[in-house]
């Protein structure tokens, strides 16, 4: 009786792998970037429920909180850990590394599935304007070895997130792909480093910024199904610019003499607003072609074969700098809130189905800000909305965008109830010199979402707006009411 049960568990086992098999249950193994910069972050135990539930099993980070890692311990979720740039010369000190390595990655031991630690993220963008040039590969060089000298410099490996705009092809083809002559030494050199200690090159590719950044660029071509190729030499087609561009990389790598080093895809995504291709269909279109393509194991004309991406990025950030774009807030796959925002089938299948949400999530009280067409002394309405979209968050408000047809009156009123929102709805933020009112009637209007924040979990909010990020967005709200 008992070899008959063996018989059938194995027999029902074999039935539930080959389903699985069929289905593609788990041919794509996507990341996903989880972001700090927001001002209400939900409770990580939360978020880490949610991953495990939708079969998510890497995490890409931007710095090592100890909120956020503690609770990916015992998850079984692999790890990269994140070094922001402006740690980036500290770093420079050895002493300092091994104890970044000590606090970080030895004090968690075996619990905390860590695979990788990302020194810098995209140190070497343009706009940076060479500001951490000198400092990038020596903090590279510390880390690895503080990791080495801990022990765990076989499993762990430090990596440089980098912008594609550190290679270029002059022809805009991807065989002519060498490095920016500017850094082209230093790259060079980095990358038979992370080459020697058996670490991947860590690219970032976003088909949205290609579009974004050029009125000439074929729409098409920024997505997997557009049915628009470009020939390269030796009769090499290319349908999309995700391809291409990561081809161009594998050309200057060669170029570079580290013609097999590995490339994981640290971030590609699509943005849901805040720009006239920022919205769920687009978002919806880019993410089921590269999900299909990633679940075929097809890789690109170049380099055949596996790919390892992660999507960019979890949650909607309200804190994050607009001065590269209004879209820069909204690039979550899953709201403020922790909803999905449009079906996404992590196994390339097509299938339209959501993704499971946060649980747990508490919200304030229903109640929200507004304008108060009463108010008599009108002549403050000017200073207060910039005062207030510099503070909250006006990105939804620009042509294009989700709220982009509001009346007059609306748009004040959002403006002043995304600032209430995000001070916790406290009382004193809805005052406006007497120009506003709390009301309890959702003040959505025409397909335009006012959002009730989230109860802040443990009032971990993140840091300061910024002088950039103030500046940006007070450049926003003086265009929208003008």
């Amino acid at each position: 009786m008992a070899r008959l049960l063996r018989l059938l568990a194995g027999a029902a086992a074999l039935l539930l792998a080959a389903s699985a098999a069929m289905a593609g249950g788990d041919t794509v193994e996507v990341g996903v970037n989880w972001g700090s910069q927001l001002s209400h972050p939900l409770l990580p135990e939360s978020v880490v429920k949610m991953l495990k539930a939708n079969g998510i099993a890497r995490v890409k980070m931007f710095d090592a909180d100890p909120w956020p890692v503690g609770a990916l311990v015992d998850s079984g979720i692999e790890v990269m850990l994140g070094i922001p740039n402006d740690m980036l010369e500290t770093m420079n000190s050895y002493g300092n590394a091994e104890d970044w390595v000590k606090e970080n990655v030895t004090a968690y031991g075996d619990k905390l599935k860590l695979k990788y630690v990302a020194v810098g993220n995209e140190p070497f963008l343009k706009a940076y304007n060479g500001s951490f040039m000198k400092t990038t590969f020596p903090a590279l060089k510390n880390i690895q070895k503080a990791l080495d000298e801990a022990g765990v410099g076989d499993k762990v490996k430090a990596v440089v997130p980098l912008n594609a705009d550190v290679y270029v092809s002059p022809d805009d083809k991807p065989s002519s792909g060498a490095f920016r002559p500017d850094i082209k030494d230093l790259m060079t050199d980095m990358v038979k480093f992370l080459h020697d200690h058996g670490a991947p090159f860590v690219v970032n590719i976003y088909p949205f910024l290609s579009l974004y950044q050029s009125d000439d660029f074929p729409f098409e071509f920024a997505f997997f199904d557009g049915g628009r190729n470009i020939q390269d030499k030796g009769g090499v087609s290319y349908s999309n610019v995700f391809d291409a561009n990561y081809d161009t990389l594998v050309n200057a790598l060669k170029k570079a003499g580290v013609p097999n080093l590995r490339v994981i895809v640290g971030e590609a995504g699509w943005p849901t607003d805040g720009n006239k291709n920022a919205n769920l269909k687009l978002a919806r279109r880019f993410y089921d072609g590269l999900l299909k393509k990633l679940s075929k194991n097809d890789g690109t004309p170049v380099r055949p074969g596996k790919m390892e991406v992660y999507l960019f990025g979890l949650f909607d950030e309200d804190m994050k700098s607009i001065a590269p774009g209004n879209f820069e807030r909204h690039w979550g796959i899953f709201t403020y809130d922790g909803k999905p925002k449009f079906p996404m089938d992590l196994t390339g299948q097509g299938h339209d189905k959501l993704l499971s949400p946060v649980p747990d999530v508490q919200y304030l009280p229903h109640q929200w800000c507004v304008f108060d067409d009463g108010a008599k002394d009108k002549s403050k309405l000017p200073g207060n909305i910039q005062y207030a979209c510099a503070s909250g968050d006006c990105t939804a408000l620009g042509y294009g965008c989700s709220c982009n047809g509001l009346d007059e009156k609306s748009n004040i009123s959002y403006a002043f109830n995304m600032y209430f929102q995000m001070q916790d709805q406290d009382v004193r933020a809805c005052d406006f010199d007497g120009l506003a009112k709390i009301t309890d009637k959702n003040a959505s209007a025409r397909g335009c979402l006012f959002p009730i924040q989230v109860l802040s979990a443990g009032g971990r909010a993140a840091p300061g707006i910024g002088w950039a990020a103030a500046a940006a967005t007070l450049a926003l709200a003086v265009m929208l009411f003008m």
